[in-house]
């Protein structure tokens, strides 16, 4: 089983703690488990576009394992692993909180776009787009939430698990190499700008990608209440789980073992390959 995480923070969020972590559930199961750290790349490596790491470090790390594993894809993970999915054998695909139609961002989308205008120039000269300029994207889809939750963390005792359990959820989500520089203006402009993969116009491996390409068992799933990745940009495959929980809660939250990990652990066992 190959984790895809998303290159939006560490892919710490799989593995978050030794109580908190899909990864290890899943291997004390008896899966073997491995999860996918894109590193943090250098000024050289500013051509790197989404398109770059699908083709040159996803294909190839899959080729390189003893079998064609089951991809699980979080967030921009996922849309990778689809991609990859469709230019390689693999056993099965799940995603989680996953974006392909990028025009289900709505008027969301315009709001990214002027983010990355602003940051544009700054993100060209360094050849990388700082995480910083990321987070300010995401604060301002909701501000209020941002700040509530930071008000609700002020009336908690700091010693209790309640309060550490925040402190290293915000460690996560306020982490993260920067993006190179093409894997932004891809992002921004081909995806959530033109939504070349819900319209069937992203190519990989020389050739568009449809899901049509994909030939193996595929499972989503879905937040219902997520506003970084809303439910109108996922992919649409035929077996769709949802639930009620945040994009990130639905990972690591207190109804993740119930939405998430018990859902996926049941599809990958009943998968051919585990009968």
């Amino acid at each position: 089983m190959l984790f895809v995480p998303s290159l939006i923070n560490p892919p710490a969020i799989l593995d978050l703690s030794r109580e908190t972590s899909l990864v290890r559930w899943l291997a004390a199961r008896g899966h073997r488990c491995w999860l996918l750290d894109w590193g943090t790349p250098g000024r050289g490596d500013r051509a790197m576009d989404m398109t770059a790491h699908v083709e040159r470090i996803l294909i190839p790390l899959i080729a390189r394992l003893p079998a064609p594993p089951i991809l699980v894809g979080y967030c921009l993970g996922g849309t990778l692993a689809l991609a990859a999915a469709a230019r390689t054998k693999v056993a099965g695909l799940a995603t989680i909180a996953a974006p392909w139609h990028f025009s289900g961002y709505g008027g969301a989308a315009g709001a990214m776009r002027t983010q990355w205008v602003a940051t544009q120039a700054v993100a060209d000269a360094l050849g990388l787009v700082p995480m910083e300029a990321l987070q300010a994207g995401f604060w301002q889809i909701d501000p209020a939430r941002t700040v509530d939750k930071y008000a609700a963390f002020a009336d908690l005792d700091p010693r209790s698990a309640a309060a550490q359990a925040f402190i290293r959820l915000e460690d996560w989500a306020n982490a993260g190499p920067p993006l190179p520089y093409a894997f932004g203006q891809e992002l921004f402009e081909a995806m959530v700008g033109e939504d070349r993969p819900g319209r069937g116009l992203w190519r990989v491996g020389g050739a568009n990608i449809t899901l049509g390409q994909i030939d193996c068992p595929t499972v989503e799933f879905v937040s219902s209440t997520d506003r970084i990745v809303p439910a109108a940009t996922a992919a649409g495959l035929s077996d769709r789980r949802i639930s009620a929980a945040g994009h990130v809660g639905m990972v690591v939250g207190r109804r993740a073992m119930g939405d998430l990990w018990s859902p996926l652990a049941d599809w990958i066992e009943a998968l051919p390959r585990h009968t």
